[in-house]
């Protein structure tokens, strides 16, 4: 032990005689650290912004909507051709295993009356489940209730975003608000969301009963009709999505009559899948720049290998002596051996200070969501010290075997 920190002190010693050498040896160490830490923490933070997309939308979330028709050879695009009604969402709660819970859905828009204030929303016709199938709480008053449904109650739950521009400073509850003329009481105030990965704003709409939504408000080809827009399903477990995604698509088709050969008359969406699917890419990239920062670990490692072959010959004389005086191989070797992966772990730290200082920089000034690992903080500084250890032992061992009587003679 007391030789090994013998060793340590002579190392740094001889780094320090050389100190403007040693910090422009560590600067493709400190690069490829601090790239290294900053563009995983990057993948990082976009994987977690992936989740918390998916945790808004709802988790493991199907949505079903109505397909296409075709007129006089026109094929008229999806939700041309109202195929969806109350009892499929019914049926698929009642009959697959799998499924927690389908929500039937009604959509429009409408201008939003409250006093001399008003405000243009979305419309949402709903059943009291869709807000478990969104895992959304209501943050003040209640939700809807299967009485409002059977009545056609004139009531409504505000987003953040109504409720703000409608009610600045103001309590909504129990406030009468009037959607096209029809005046609705607020019973309930739902937390916010935020946007989509598409960046609409889900705290912009209001929700209002569904038979309400198709007599009073929307009509149009809701009115009279058991139709709806989609259906919005959660499954159980994640590991059940695509599961219960095909046995949907099998009682719809059932239900709907439709042959063998025959297209589906409605559609699925998994927005679990499209969100993973860009989450891995962002992963990839991630991974990607992080390999190409690696490049940067092994050019410095290069150049401790380089610095070293030119220690070793200007200090030829030195070992000479140290060898005259008793020193082995094996001392030698583990001096400039651990003056190489002092440089390494050196530039190992403030590669890591750098790189915790520049994913910090990104976070608040570029507004990218990061989030550091401790894991890539850890590895990034084993490597870096596994980098002083693979580069510097050939010029260690060159030192080593030198011969002490050539060594002395040395100019």
């Amino acid at each position: 032990m007391r030789n090994y920190l013998d060793s340590i002190l002579a190392a740094l010693r001889a780094l320090k005689v050389n100190l403007m050498r040693s910090a422009l040896t560590t600067l493709g160490i400190i690069i490829g650290v601090g790239a290294v830490i900053v563009m995983v923490a990057v993948g990082a933070g976009a994987e977690a912004r992936v989740d918390q997309l998916i945790h808004s939308l709802g988790s493991n979330l199907i949505i079903v909507l109505p397909g296409s028709r075709t007129a006089s050879g026109v094929r008229l695009g999806s939700g041309s051709s109202p195929t969806l009604t109350d009892d499929d969402a019914e049926a698929i709660q009642r009959e697959i295993g799998s499924v927690q819970a389908a929500a039937p859905i009604v959509r429009g828009s409408a201008q939003i009356v409250f006093g001399n204030l008003n405000w243009a929303t979305a419309i949402y016709g709903i059943t009291p489940n869709y807000l478990e199938v969104r895992e959304w709480e209501v943050a003040a008053g209640r939700n809807l209730e299967t009485q409002d449904i059977k009545s056609s109650a004139k009531v409504a739950l505000l987003g953040q975003t109504v409720a703000d521009n409608l009610f600045p400073g103001e309590n909504p509850l129990g406030q009468i608000i009037r959607i096209k003329r029809v005046p609705f009481e607020v019973v309930g105030l739902l937390k916010a969301k935020g946007q989509t990965p598409a960046g609409q704003d889900q705290d912009d709409t209001v929700l209002i009963p569904l038979t309400t939504a198709r007599t009073r408000v929307l009509g149009g080809r809701w009115l009279g009709g058991k139709t709806v827009g989609s259906v919005y399903i959660k499954v159980l477990r994640a590991d059940l999505v695509g599961e219960a995604q095909e046995q949907v698509g099998q009682l719809l088709r059932q239900r709907h009559r439709l042959r063998s050969g025959q297209d589906d008359d409605f559609f699925m969406r998994n927005l679990a899948q499209i969100l993973e699917a860009r989450a891995e890419s962002s992963r990839t990239m991630s991974l990607l720049l992080a390999a190409v920062a690696s490049v940067s670990l092994v050019v410095g490692g290069i150049g401790i290998m380089n610095i070293m072959f030119v220690s070793v010959t200007e200090r030829t004389r030195e070992i000479g002596l140290r060898m005259a005086v008793g020193a082995k191989s094996r001392d030698i070797l583990s001096q400039f051996l651990i003056e190489s992966v002092t440089l390494s772990l050196i530039g190992g730290l403030i590669g890591i200070g750098l790189g915790l200082a520049g994913s910090l920089a990104l976070a608040r000034l570029g507004e990218w969501p990061t989030v550091i690992e401790i894991d890539s903080v850890l590895l990034a500084f084993c490597f870096s010290a596994a980098v002083g250890v693979f580069f510097g032992y050939y010029p260690a061992r060159k030192a080593a075997r030198l011969d002490p009587i050539e060594a002395l003679r040395y100019e």
